[in-house]
């Protein structure tokens, strides 16, 4: 680029961060105070994220954040945009923040991400995943959730306050993801531990962590291709051995690590999310326990109400072209605001902040909570799953189960580009 290509660039630049919405974690994780104004605007606005400085184009209606997510022309993959990109961007500064000073053997493990990937790439790592999460792997998965989720309740039972998340989901969470992918039982609460480490601390054995369970995860492939069993780890092995799209021993590394802290950490800050929620909500409360037939509607609607996820990936225009009424440039970086879309009165009526377990939705999930399009969460059925045996054990067939503290006395951490997660969930069983 010219001196005054560059220098254009970047006057451009700083007018739009001036422009900029600054959001803060209580605006992104606020459904209705904190997209009201930007739901409203006619071109999709500038934010920038918490804790960021470059802005983005921030998509915050519902029917706009499900056409972006199957929108060919907008990207995960910032090297494929033609001619290539200049600038800062949102995404790199995440990851630079996060990785700072990680040493790039074990770095290059998240980076190589799933859903930072497009088209013929991600299919090609997708496919494999897909064939071996069957839906008859997960719906087997039930019996051992119910046993592991009826043996941590009565172990915490047993004390007058328990934490639900540290102590419960963690580790309901852990151990089922585990069993899905053939972690070996002695070894779930040290892997459990390095992915608290790595996904959930204050950072400071963050780097420890992701060390920890990637070293065990090369392990764990070596011992299955040697000795394979009926866990996922040795369908992924086999299925290349099959002639399925074959993983290089990175990407296998990659995306069996991927499974593990997905499968750990999001799932875990659900379920305490969810069950505050209905906390927060007695009503809904009672009449799950007076109607559990209840759960099938309310799982989905606690999905949609809480929308763990409150922002998602950062993708980037291919060509110039118009969407949601706005111009975008070719290179600009838009992302999607997952708890607004799943907030927008347009879709869910007058007062979508209201958590109604008697919800119907329509075809579909009803929600943006898992995704949508090619990136939809691979773990969906299975998050589905888990939560609804949580549900029942721990709030149904145990209507004394409250809040051990004032809900003022919570304790709250803050994710860079997000809005807040329970440090802990302190409980009476």
């Amino acid at each position: 680029m010219s001196e005054n290509t560059v220098n254009a660039v970047n006057t451009a630049g700083a007018a739009r961060t001036a422009n900029a919405v600054h959001l803060t974690p209580e605006l992104v994780e606020d459904p209705v105070q904190g997209y009201a104004n930007l739901r409203a605007t006619t071109e999709l606005p500038h934010v920038v994220l918490p804790e960021l400085q470059t802005p983005v184009r921030l998509i915050t209606r519902y029917a706009d954040v499900k056409a972006a997510l199957t929108e060919p022309r907008l990207i995960r993959d910032r090297s494929k945009v033609p001619g290539g990109t200049e600038g800062s961007d949102a995404q790199d500064e995440l990851m630079a923040a996060a990785f700072e000073g990680f040493p790039a053997e074990y770095a290059k493990y998240v980076t190589d991400h799933l859903s930072l990937f497009d088209g013929e790439d991600h299919a090609r790592r997708r496919a494999p995943l897909t064939r071996a999460f069957t839906a008859r792997r997960i719906a087997a998965l039930r019996s051992f959730v119910e046993r592991a989720a009826a043996d941590l309740i009565h172990e915490l039972a047993a004390k007058d306050e328990a934490d639900l998340l540290g102590e419960f989901a963690y580790p309901l969470t852990t151990f089922v993801i585990c069993e899905l992918v053939g972690v070996d039982e002695a070894d779930r609460p040290q892997v459990c531990a390095w992915i608290r480490d790595f996904a959930y601390g204050d950072g400071s054995r963050m780097a420890d962590g992701l060390i920890g369970i990637v070293e065990y995860v090369k392990a764990l492939i070596v011992r299955r291709r040697a000795e394979p069993t009926e866990d996922l780890v040795s369908a992924l092995i086999e299925g290349g051995r099959e002639g399925d799209e074959r993983f290089t021993e990175d990407e296998l590394v990659s995306v069996v690590f991927l499974l593990i802290s997905t499968g750990i950490t999001p799932p875990a800050l659900f379920l305490a999310h969810a069950v505050l929620a209905l906390f927060d909500h007695p009503d809904q409360l009672a009449r799950l326990r007076a109607e559990p037939e209840l759960l099938e509607r309310a799982v989905p609607e606690l999905l949609r109400h809480v929308t763990l996820v409150r922002i998602g990936a950062s993708m980037y225009a291919t060509e110039d072209f118009e969407f949601a009424g706005t111009a975008l440039k070719k290179g600009e970086t838009v992302t999607v605001a997952l708890l607004a879309a799943n907030h927008d009165p347009q879709e869910f009526g007058e007062a979508p902040e209201r958590l109604d377990i008697t919800r119907e939705f329509g075809r579909g999930d009803g929600h943006l909570a898992f995704g949508h399009g090619a990136h939809y969460c691979l773990g969906a059925a299975l998050g589905r799953l888990v939560t609804s045996v949580v549900f029942d054990q721990v709030l149904v067939r145990r209507p004394g189960t409250a809040l051990a503290v004032g809900r003022d006395e919570l304790e709250f951490g803050h994710w860079p580009a997000d809005g807040f997660h329970l440090l802990q969930l302190p409980v009476r069983l």
